[in-house]
């Protein structure tokens, strides 16, 4: 007999929920579950849009192709949802298509909070998007944070001079993107159910932090 998992995930949709109702800034979306919603959605955002098959089991969607950038007309994301729904398996618990506008950004970060067995809670920050694993530019705190750990931890990274402004990019507001990180600590001191949280990738758009995906693992 095949146990149970003791851990769950929460889908995208979900999981970004989460995060606006502790005032963490996420990109807008909206989970539709037809190609004609999906242009409703997608006009309403105005082109380009993001599309994501959402799902609790879904945690690795580029991988398997469930992630279409760049969508930009009505006739492209009916056809792009209506595979993107086809594709589902019935692991994936899979609840919709998630239609989010296309945002601007060269700068990625990456944020998140988890229970390490011997400290407890923590929150982490480091470089995002596809440098994640490359350079591994990363630092770490004990959760809950005040604003001004959260601040350090900016300082800490070895590419912190990406926070100062870049390649015709505004400087990142450094308190916007600190109260992130207190916010995270908040979480995971507050909802002892939740186990980790990861925010890959938080774009920085004309200044400010957006997070763009997000992943909540949670204890059944």
């Amino acid at each position: 007999m095949t146990k149970k998992s003791e851990t769950a995930t929460l889908s995208e949709p979900d999981s970004r929920e989460l995060l606006r109702s502790f005032s963490i800034p996420c990109v807008p979306d909206e989970l539709v579950g037809s190609a004609e919603a999906a242009v409703a959605a997608a006009t309403k955002f105005g082109y380009p849009v993001v599309l994501k098959l959402a799902g609790s089991s879904l945690a690795h969607k580029s991988e398997r192709g469930l992630v279409r950038l760049n969508i930009a007309s009505d006739e492209a994301v009916a056809t792009a949802t209506a595979e993107l729904l086809a594709s589902a398996q019935p692991e994936d618990e899979a609840v919709g298509v998630l239609v989010s506008p296309m945002v601007g950004g060269i700068r990625e970060f990456i944020a998140g909070c988890y229970r390490d067995a011997s400290f407890g809670p923590c929150v982490m920050f480091g470089l995002g998007g596809v440098l994640t694993e490359a350079l591994a530019d990363a630092c770490f705190r004990l959760a809950p944070l005040s604003i001004f750990d959260a601040m350090e931890m900016l300082d800490d990274l070895v590419a912190t001079r990406l926070l100062g402004a870049t390649r015709g990019e505004l400087p990142v507001n450094r308190e916007s993107l600190a109260q992130v990180l207190v916010q995270l600590g908040e979480i995971i001191c507050a909802r002892d159910e939740i186990l980790s949280i990861d925010i890959n990738p938080i774009r920085i758009v004309a200044g400010e932090p957006l997070a763009l995906d997000a992943l909540v693992e949670t204890r059944q």
